[in-house]
């Protein structure tokens, strides 16, 4: 993004506009280089809308860009790699206008070189929020699609080396709270300024309760990769669902999480779900044979799986494909569903005073939707992107 777009200014019209706060009905908003200046309705505009240029997208909804929290790549092409400008163009063209990078458990030297990559990139491309360090602190006994021998325990001296190879990129890390030394580590990180969530997990209630305590705030794709919700045991997802500190990411592409249990997610914490993709390389791309890590992936009919075996491995969603599916399937309204993938993953990384929002002073981040919820139009930091 060079800073000769600081000086575009755009008018944008739609027949709605709806984020957290609800609907506005035959709205516009003004941009002005990488920020929102105004917002209202009707055909009363402020002075200093004069000369701007104008979209005029009709009946279109328009909401917030998309926040992703959670994705390994799209496009062929995944965040451990030397170049992935095709897997962030793939979730653009989706809605999505600002991403947190996921990397899956490997060595730490090679996660120290995945993290310079992605300062690199996020230099220069202010849509890029961070990293997120899926692995290498997980159980092995809910590993999912990371490679068993990448895993390690949270010890003080790994810890550090993370923070130092993160300096300024490390956004949000995941944790198994039942692993020695893995509440010091949660305290350690948040102390940081970065995010922990508790997932890839055997842990009990009481050992995501103690997590929570001490400053984990995320629940990494919620009801995958941990203990289901059981009437002695309420394990992680019950501790999550009480607690109001936390923020419940899900994976809504009806693989991983059934329609009916996301509709209790979504009632029982309002206002706290997070609508994430967790996809890998083959998002955006035909089904075929895939890397996820160092492991093989078979992509058939959409759905990820480690090869030759029946555990999901990532996704091949995009974020406007979960709204729809929040909409039609999940029993959310369009605020709602809007929310959850906007003002709930800004809140969660502690960014709601920027992003989320179509309001003055925030990021000029906006998705065009036509009536049946399929991207038109696409602004990032107020420059076209679909």
């Amino acid at each position: 993004m060079s800073s000769g777009l600081e000086a575009r200014r755009t008018l944008v019209r739609a027949g709605r506009l709806v984020d957290t706060a609800g609907v506005v009905d035959d709205g516009w908003v003004l941009l002005s280089g990488g920020v929102i200046e105004a917002v209202g309705s009707g055909a009363g505009l402020p002075d200093t809308a004069s000369g701007a240029e104008v979209v005029d997208l009709g009946d279109a909804v328009l909401t917030p860009g998309f926040i992703d929290l959670h994705g390994h790549g799209g496009g062929g092409a995944a965040y451990e790699d030397d170049s992935f400008d095709a897997a962030l163009a793939v979730h653009r063209a989706h809605g999505t206008t600002r991403s947190v990078l996921s990397l899956v458990a490997n060595p730490v030297p090679s996660l120290a070189a995945s993290l310079d990559r992605i300062r690199t990139i996020a230099a220069t491309d202010p849509l890029v929020l961070g990293a997120h360090l899926e692995g290498p602190f997980l159980s092995p006994h809910n590993k999912g699609a990371h490679e068993e021998s990448h895993l390690i325990g949270p010890t003080p001296a790994t810890v550090d080396a993370l923070l130092g190879a993160g300096a300024g990129i490390l956004r949000q890390v995941t944790i198994a709270p039942e692993l020695p030394g893995a509440l010091d580590a949660v305290r350690r990180f948040v102390d940081a300024g970065v995010v922990v969530a508790v997932g890839h997990t055997v842990c009990s209630y009481d050992q995501a309760r103690a997590a929570f305590d001490a400053g984990a705030t995320v629940l990494t794709h919620a009801c995958n990769a941990m203990p289901g919700l059981h009437h002695r045991a309420p394990g992680p997802l019950g501790a999550a669902l009480e607690d109001d500190r936390v923020t419940l990411e899900l994976i809504l592409d009806g693989v991983h999480v059934h329609p009916a249990v996301a509709r209790v997610l979504l009632r029982s914490a309002p206002g706290r779900v997070a609508l994430i993709t967790d996809a890998m390389g083959a998002a955006g791309a035909p089904d075929g044979s895939y890397m996820l890590g160092s492991l093989a992936v078979d992509v058939v009919d959409g759905v990820a799986r480690v090869a030759g075996t029946d555990t999901i491995a990532g996704s091949t969603l995009t974020q406007d494909a979960a709204l729809r599916l929040a909409v039609s399937a999940a029993g959310a309204t369009l605020p709602e569903a809007v929310a959850a993938l906007t003002s709930v993953p800004a809140a969660a990384l502690g960014l709601s005073d920027r992003l989320g929002r179509i309001a003055p002073g925030y990021a000029a981040d906006l998705v065009a939707l036509s009536p049946a919820l399929e991207v038109q139009r696409v602004w990032g930091a107020g420059v076209p992107l679909q």
